[in-house]
């Protein structure tokens, strides 16, 4: 039975400023909002995992060992203000330069081994995205609630950003 709810955060865009290709602490600005975001899930029960693809490093830009590295900050950096990251869980592929994949983003793969390894009903869980890839994810893997937020990739969204979607839940409670 699956018993947990779950938060799914995008990494790029929703969690950090999208820098395209990110691999770098120095470089790694968090988003306004994150942290209040989290909190207010976690305080819920909901249990967070981070799902990103990371084309970058089929691309050769950066290597598993430099996403590992940064990673593993990130979560340090959640920890340090109170925030458990369950798990990130990251597709490293690029169809046209390492063919197609499971994980990769818009399929669910990433959400669906969260959902096994964790038991999670997906139906009680939130994916916040920005891009349409992330949204189809969190659909096609049986979330309810996907809420897009505002990027350079969209026209249209949900929300302007994290702080008005922190406004928005608060108010529906």
């Amino acid at each position: 039975m699956n018993i947990n709810k779950a938060l799914f955060l995008d990494r790029d865009g929703v969690i950090n400023i999208d820098k395209k290709y990110l691999y770098k602490i120095e470089d790694f600005e968090f988003v306004d909002g994150i942290f209040e975001l989290c909190k207010f899930f976690q305080e819920r029960n909901y249990l967070i995992f981070v799902v990103t693809n990371q084309a970058g490093i089929a691309r050769g830009y950066y290597s598993e060992d430099d996403f590992k590295k940064l990673t593993k900050w990130m979560i340090k950096t959640f920890k340090n203000r109170g925030i458990n990251i369950q798990k990130v869980f990251h597709c490293p592929h690029h169809p046209l330069l390492s063919g197609e994949c499971k994980c990769r983003k818009p399929k669910p793969e990433m959400i669906i081994k969260a959902k096994n390894l964790y038991n999670i009903n997906l139906s009680k869980s939130v994916l916040i995205g920005d891009k349409k890839s992330d949204i189809k994810a969190g659909e096609s893997a049986g979330i309810i609630k996907n809420y897009l937020i505002k990027s350079t990739y969209q026209k249209k969204f949900d929300f302007e950003d994290l702080k008005k979607l922190i406004i928005y839940l608060k108010g529906k409670e």
